[in-house]
């Protein structure tokens, strides 16, 4: 805790004062937003189902989930719902299902698991970095960069789900079977990931570069408030 004198009059800051509301807004994007985090594990249990039909239905649940994200955001800037809570969750609950698709497909075999922890991991520190930085009033710039790698990511994730789940359906098995298979080849998945995940780091790197000067501001911001507890 510390004073500060206002004409006069000493006053004490305490953490609450300096830190924004941590009250959640249950406003109709935030939740869309926490819909879209509930969707994810039954997207997992789905996918990972014995039965046929729900791991088609894995599909539909993780296009209904994206469809969440799209919502929300167009919501919250066409009726003025736009808040802390949800600038640092919206970006939180997309990670939440890409990395759980990532990981997913690890389990299925379809990927080379080091790629996948390198793009997760990567993805979860820079969206803390930004939500914190949300939260205190610092937003970050986002790069086009960091865009494109959003889009590459959510391509290959439907590339593969799409794939997976169509060789799993009967009808396109028997009738496009061969061409499933090799889109789906060991190889060809190898290399996206490979790419995606060198790509995903260097957008990483950038990011940090380009905010530099907010992350120290966030540092030197932390241990003021670490200094008057």
């Amino acid at each position: 805790m510390k004073s500060r004198s206002y004409g006069g009059i000493f006053c004490y800051e305490t953490q609450a004062d300096i830190l924004p509301s941590m009250k959640i807004e249950f406003t109709p994007p935030n939740q869309l937003t926490f819909l879209r985090i509930l969707l994810t594990p039954v997207f997992v249990a789905f996918l990972f189902s014995a039965n046929p039909l729900l791991r088609q239905l894995s599909l539909v649940i993780f296009i209904l989930a994206m469809l969440t994200d799209w919502y929300d955001g167009w919501v919250a800037r066409r009726w003025g719902y736009v808040t802390r809570w949800g600038t640092f969750l919206d970006p939180l609950a997309d990670k939440v299902v890409t990395s759980a698709a990532l990981i997913a497909f690890i389990y299925l075999d379809l990927v080379p698991p080091w790629t996948v922890w390198v793009i997760v991991l990567r993805d979860i520190a820079i969206t803390f970095l930004r939500s914190y930085s949300e939260l205190k009033g610092k937003p970050f710039n986002t790069t086009r960069m960091a865009k494109t790698k959003t889009f590459l990511q959510f391509a290959l994730i439907y590339y593969v789900l799409l794939a997976y789940v169509a060789r799993d359906t009967e009808y396109f098995s028997l009738r496009f079977g061969n061409l499933l298979d090799q889109l789906l080849d060991a190889s060809l998945l190898y290399a996206f990931m490979v790419l995606i995940a060198a790509f995903t780091l260097l957008t990483g790197i950038l990011y940090i570069i380009d905010n530099w000067t907010t992350v120290r501001e966030l540092y030197g911001s932390s241990n003021r408030v670490t200094e008057s507890e």
